[in-house]
C-alpha cells in the first residue's frame, strides 16, 4: 500500500482536505496527514482522522513512538508528498528552508526521490505577488510540481486565480504521479 503524506496549511480551502483525504483513502492509499496550527482553525484534526483512519500529526515535538523521530519517519515513509492547500506562508517557509512547524520540518527531511506536489490556495493578489511566484519557482527547481489554482470567485469576494484546484484534479494528478 502506497503512503501519501498530505500537508494541510492554513487556508479557507483547508476544509477540502477532508474530501481529498476521503477520496485518496477510498482509492486504497494510506494517507498520513500533517496539519499546521492555522489549518486546525478551519477544520479539526478529528475530522481528517475519522476519514484517514490514521493519527493526524500537528506538532513537531510530539513523538507517538519514543523509539522514532516522528518528522524523519513521516518523511521516509512517504511515497508521495502533497501539500493541499498550500498557503503563501507554507510556500515561503518551504522555499526558504524555514522549519518552524511540523509541515515545514518534514518538507526538509523528504528523501530526494520522493515525488512532491503543491496545490496553492490563496487570494489572487497574493498568488500573483512576485515573492510568492519566486517561492513557487524555487520549489519547482527543488523538484516540486504545482497543481495550479483555479480562477474563481474567492471567499474574500475577489475574482481571479487562487482557488484550490478541484479535489478530483488533485486526486487524479496524485494517482498519475504515483504511477510514474
Amino acid at each position: 500500500m502506497k503512503t501519501i503524506l498530505l500537508g494541510v496549511s492554513g487556508s479557507i480551502s483547508a476544509y477540502k482536505a477532508a474530501d481529498l483525504t476521503n477520496s485518496l483513502t477510498k482509492q486504497g492509499y494510506q494517507v498520513d496527514v500533517i496539519m499546521t496550527k492555522s489549518s486546525t482553525e478551519f477544520i479539526t484534526p478529528l475530522t481528517i482522522q475519522s476519514l484517514s483512519h490514521r493519527l493526524v500529526h500537528t506538532e513537531v515535538i510530539e513523538e507517538p513512538d519514543a523509539a522514532k523521530i516522528n518528522h524523519i519517519e513521516l518523511a521516509k515513509q512517504a511515497d508521495l508528498f502533497l501539500v493541499a492547500p498550500a498557503s503563501a506562508s507554507i510556500l515561503g517557509k518551504m522555499a526558504n528552508g524555514i522549519a518552524d512547524d511540523l509541515l515545514s520540518t518534514v518538507s526538509l527531511a523528504l528523501l530526494p526521490e520522493t515525488p512532491k506536489l503543491i496545490a496553492p490556495a490563496m487570494n489572487t493578489y497574493m498568488y500573483q505577488n512576485p515573492i510568492v511566484q519566486r517561492n513557487l519557482e524555487i520549489l519547482k527547481e527543488s523538484g516540486y510540481e504545482e497543481i495550479e489554482p483555479r480562477e474563481s470567485l474567492l471567499a474574500c469576494g475577489d475574482y481571479g486565480r487562487g482557488a484550490l484546484a478541484a479535489v478530483s484534479d488533485i486526486v487524479q494528478r496524485t494517482m498519475e504521479k504515483l504511477k510514474e
